[in-house]
Protein backbone atom coordinates (compact mmCIF):
# COMPACT_ATOMS: atom_id res chain seq x y z
CA UNK A 1 0.00 0.00 0.00
CA UNK A 2 1.26 3.44 -0.92
CA UNK A 3 1.32 5.83 2.05
CA UNK A 4 1.09 9.55 1.45
CA UNK A 5 3.79 11.22 3.57
CA UNK A 6 3.92 14.99 3.89
CA UNK A 7 7.18 16.91 4.25
CA UNK A 8 6.04 20.52 3.88
CA UNK A 9 3.37 22.36 5.89
CA UNK A 10 2.71 25.82 7.33
CA UNK A 11 2.99 26.60 11.03
CA UNK A 12 0.25 29.23 10.97
CA UNK A 13 -2.94 28.40 9.04
CA UNK A 14 -5.58 31.06 8.43
CA UNK A 15 -9.05 29.99 9.53
CA UNK A 16 -11.24 31.00 6.60
CA UNK A 17 -13.65 28.05 6.30
CA UNK A 18 -15.26 26.48 9.37
CA UNK A 19 -17.68 23.57 9.67
CA UNK A 20 -19.87 23.66 12.78
CA UNK A 21 -22.21 20.78 13.67
CA UNK A 22 -22.83 20.32 17.38
CA UNK A 23 -25.20 18.55 19.73
CA UNK A 24 -24.10 20.75 22.63
CA UNK A 25 -24.75 24.30 21.38
CA UNK A 26 -23.55 26.04 24.54
CA UNK A 27 -21.08 28.85 23.97
CA UNK A 28 -21.94 29.38 20.30
CA UNK A 29 -23.62 32.72 21.06
CA UNK A 30 -20.24 34.14 22.14
CA UNK A 31 -17.89 32.08 20.00
CA UNK A 32 -19.36 32.59 16.53
CA UNK A 33 -19.90 36.39 16.58
CA UNK A 34 -16.35 36.83 17.87
CA UNK A 35 -15.03 34.59 15.07
CA UNK A 36 -16.74 36.91 12.62
CA UNK A 37 -15.22 39.98 14.27
CA UNK A 38 -11.71 38.52 14.07
CA UNK A 39 -12.11 37.27 10.49
CA UNK A 40 -14.90 39.25 8.80
CA UNK A 41 -14.72 37.22 5.56
CA UNK A 42 -14.96 33.83 7.30
CA UNK A 43 -17.34 31.29 5.79
CA UNK A 44 -19.26 28.92 8.06
CA UNK A 45 -20.84 25.65 6.93
CA UNK A 46 -23.44 24.04 9.15
CA UNK A 47 -26.25 21.49 9.36
CA UNK A 48 -29.74 20.99 10.75
CA UNK A 49 -30.38 22.38 14.21
CA UNK A 50 -26.93 23.94 14.41
CA UNK A 51 -27.59 25.92 11.23
CA UNK A 52 -30.86 27.21 12.70
CA UNK A 53 -29.16 28.21 15.94
CA UNK A 54 -26.34 30.00 14.11
CA UNK A 55 -28.86 31.84 11.94
CA UNK A 56 -30.58 33.06 15.12
CA UNK A 57 -27.28 34.16 16.64
CA UNK A 58 -26.01 35.95 13.54
CA UNK A 59 -29.28 37.53 12.43
CA UNK A 60 -28.78 39.68 9.34
CA UNK A 61 -25.10 38.75 9.15
CA UNK A 62 -25.95 35.10 8.43
CA UNK A 63 -26.70 35.70 4.77
CA UNK A 64 -23.12 36.78 4.13
CA UNK A 65 -21.21 34.07 6.02
CA UNK A 66 -23.46 31.07 6.80
CA UNK A 67 -24.06 28.21 4.33
CA UNK A 68 -26.01 24.99 4.76
CA UNK A 69 -23.81 21.93 4.15
CA UNK A 70 -26.49 20.62 1.79
CA UNK A 71 -26.27 23.80 -0.31
CA UNK A 72 -22.48 23.46 -0.43
CA UNK A 73 -22.41 19.76 -1.36
CA UNK A 74 -25.49 19.79 -3.57
CA UNK A 75 -26.87 16.82 -1.65
CA UNK A 76 -29.97 17.33 0.53
CA UNK A 77 -30.02 15.96 4.06
CA UNK A 78 -31.86 12.65 4.36
CA UNK A 79 -35.23 12.65 6.07
CA UNK A 80 -34.59 12.61 9.79
CA UNK A 81 -31.10 14.01 9.28
CA UNK A 82 -29.26 10.68 9.40
CA UNK A 83 -26.94 11.69 6.55
CA UNK A 84 -25.80 15.30 6.52
CA UNK A 85 -22.01 15.53 6.29
CA UNK A 86 -20.91 12.16 4.87
CA UNK A 87 -20.00 13.62 1.50
CA UNK A 88 -16.88 13.50 -0.70
CA UNK A 89 -16.73 17.28 -0.95
CA UNK A 90 -16.64 17.64 2.85
CA UNK A 91 -13.87 15.09 3.32
CA UNK A 92 -11.84 16.47 0.46
CA UNK A 93 -11.97 19.82 2.24
CA UNK A 94 -10.92 18.24 5.54
CA UNK A 95 -8.12 16.03 4.25
CA UNK A 96 -6.63 18.34 1.61
CA UNK A 97 -2.93 19.09 2.05
CA UNK A 98 -1.79 22.59 1.19
CA UNK A 99 1.21 21.63 -0.94
CA UNK A 100 -0.30 18.58 -2.64
CA UNK A 101 -0.95 19.58 -6.27
CA UNK A 102 -3.36 16.69 -6.88
CA UNK A 103 -5.45 17.76 -3.88
CA UNK A 104 -5.59 21.33 -5.12
CA UNK A 105 -6.70 20.07 -8.54
CA UNK A 106 -9.47 18.04 -6.88
CA UNK A 107 -10.65 21.13 -5.01
CA UNK A 108 -10.77 23.10 -8.23
CA UNK A 109 -12.55 20.28 -10.06
CA UNK A 110 -15.29 20.04 -7.42
CA UNK A 111 -15.49 23.78 -6.65
CA UNK A 112 -14.54 22.82 -3.10
CA UNK A 113 -12.72 24.72 -0.41
CA UNK A 114 -10.23 23.62 2.25
CA UNK A 115 -11.97 23.43 5.63
CA UNK A 116 -9.65 24.93 8.24
CA UNK A 117 -11.54 24.24 11.46
CA UNK A 118 -14.18 21.68 12.49
CA UNK A 119 -16.32 22.39 15.54
CA UNK A 120 -18.15 19.14 16.31
CA UNK A 121 -19.50 17.38 19.36
CA UNK A 122 -21.46 14.17 19.30
CA UNK A 123 -24.91 12.74 19.93
CA UNK A 124 -25.33 12.32 23.71
CA UNK A 125 -24.77 8.55 23.84
CA UNK A 126 -23.32 8.44 27.35
CA UNK A 127 -26.12 10.60 28.74
CA UNK A 128 -28.72 8.44 26.99
CA UNK A 129 -27.46 5.09 28.30
CA UNK A 130 -27.06 6.50 31.81
CA UNK A 131 -30.85 6.35 32.15
CA UNK A 132 -31.95 3.26 34.09
CA UNK A 133 -34.62 2.08 31.66
CA UNK A 134 -32.91 2.91 28.37
CA UNK A 135 -33.58 0.45 25.55
CA UNK A 136 -31.05 -0.91 23.10
CA UNK A 137 -32.91 0.89 20.32
CA UNK A 138 -32.69 4.25 22.11
CA UNK A 139 -28.97 3.67 22.54
CA UNK A 140 -28.53 2.67 18.89
CA UNK A 141 -30.32 5.78 17.70
CA UNK A 142 -27.83 7.92 19.65
CA UNK A 143 -24.72 6.44 18.03
CA UNK A 144 -23.18 9.28 16.05
CA UNK A 145 -21.58 8.40 12.69
CA UNK A 146 -20.90 11.61 10.80
CA UNK A 147 -19.55 13.47 13.82
CA UNK A 148 -16.76 11.01 14.69
CA UNK A 149 -15.82 10.74 11.01
CA UNK A 150 -15.38 14.50 10.73
CA UNK A 151 -13.51 14.73 14.02
CA UNK A 152 -11.11 11.97 12.97
CA UNK A 153 -10.54 13.43 9.50
CA UNK A 154 -9.83 16.88 10.91
CA UNK A 155 -7.59 15.51 13.65
CA UNK A 156 -5.66 13.33 11.20
CA UNK A 157 -4.99 16.43 9.13
CA UNK A 158 -3.74 18.54 12.05
CA UNK A 159 -1.15 19.60 9.49
CA UNK A 160 -3.74 22.16 8.42
CA UNK A 161 -7.03 21.66 10.31
CA UNK A 162 -8.13 22.45 13.87
CA UNK A 163 -10.49 19.84 15.36
CA UNK A 164 -12.54 21.38 18.19
CA UNK A 165 -14.64 18.99 20.31
CA UNK A 166 -15.00 20.87 23.60
CA UNK A 167 -17.03 24.10 24.00
CA UNK A 168 -14.76 24.84 26.94
CA UNK A 169 -11.95 25.50 24.44
CA UNK A 170 -13.80 28.32 22.64
CA UNK A 171 -12.43 31.22 24.75
CA UNK A 172 -8.79 30.13 24.41
CA UNK A 173 -9.23 29.61 20.67
CA UNK A 174 -10.58 33.12 20.27
CA UNK A 175 -7.63 34.56 22.18
CA UNK A 176 -5.20 32.71 19.93
CA UNK A 177 -7.04 33.63 16.73
CA UNK A 178 -6.99 37.28 17.70
CA UNK A 179 -3.31 37.18 18.62
CA UNK A 180 -2.35 35.56 15.30
CA UNK A 181 -4.62 37.61 13.01
CA UNK A 182 -7.14 34.83 12.43
CA UNK A 183 -4.64 31.95 12.23
CA UNK A 184 -3.85 28.94 14.42
CA UNK A 185 -0.37 27.44 14.93
CA UNK A 186 0.71 23.84 14.45
CA UNK A 187 1.31 23.28 18.18
CA UNK A 188 -2.29 24.15 19.01
CA UNK A 189 -3.69 22.12 16.10
CA UNK A 190 -1.71 19.12 17.36
CA UNK A 191 -3.00 19.57 20.92
CA UNK A 192 -6.55 19.73 19.58
CA UNK A 193 -5.93 16.53 17.58
CA UNK A 194 -4.74 14.75 20.73
CA UNK A 195 -7.93 15.79 22.52
CA UNK A 196 -10.10 14.87 19.53
CA UNK A 197 -8.79 11.31 19.24
CA UNK A 198 -9.16 10.81 23.00
CA UNK A 199 -12.74 12.06 22.69
CA UNK A 200 -13.72 9.65 19.91
CA UNK A 201 -11.92 6.78 21.67
CA UNK A 202 -13.95 7.40 24.85
CA UNK A 203 -17.13 7.63 22.80
CA UNK A 204 -16.51 4.33 21.02
CA UNK A 205 -15.51 2.68 24.31
CA UNK A 206 -18.82 3.74 25.85
CA UNK A 207 -20.73 2.25 22.91
CA UNK A 208 -18.81 -1.01 23.05
CA UNK A 209 -19.21 -1.29 26.83
CA UNK A 210 -22.97 -0.72 26.62
CA UNK A 211 -23.53 -3.23 23.84
CA UNK A 212 -21.48 -5.85 25.68
CA UNK A 213 -23.92 -5.68 28.59
CA UNK A 214 -26.93 -6.55 26.41
CA UNK A 215 -27.96 -9.96 25.15
CA UNK A 216 -29.38 -10.89 21.72
CA UNK A 217 -32.68 -11.59 23.49
CA UNK A 218 -32.77 -8.03 24.84
CA UNK A 219 -32.14 -6.71 21.34
CA UNK A 220 -34.97 -8.81 19.88
CA UNK A 221 -37.32 -7.48 22.51
CA UNK A 222 -37.01 -3.98 21.02
CA UNK A 223 -38.50 -4.83 17.65
CA UNK A 224 -41.69 -6.20 16.20
CA UNK A 225 -41.69 -9.13 13.81
CA UNK A 226 -38.89 -11.07 15.52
Amino acid sequence: MSVNLVDRIDDLVSVRHVLISVSDKSGLERFVPRLLEITPDIRIFSTGGTFKRLAEILGGRAEKCLTQVSAYTGQPETQGGLVKTLDFKIYLGLLTETYNAAHQQDLARTAGVPIDMVVVNLYPFQQTVARAEVSVEEARANIDIGGPCMIRAAAKNYLRVASVVDPGDYPALLVRLEADAGSLPLALRFELAQKAFAHTADYDRAIADFLMTRSPEAVKGCYRGL
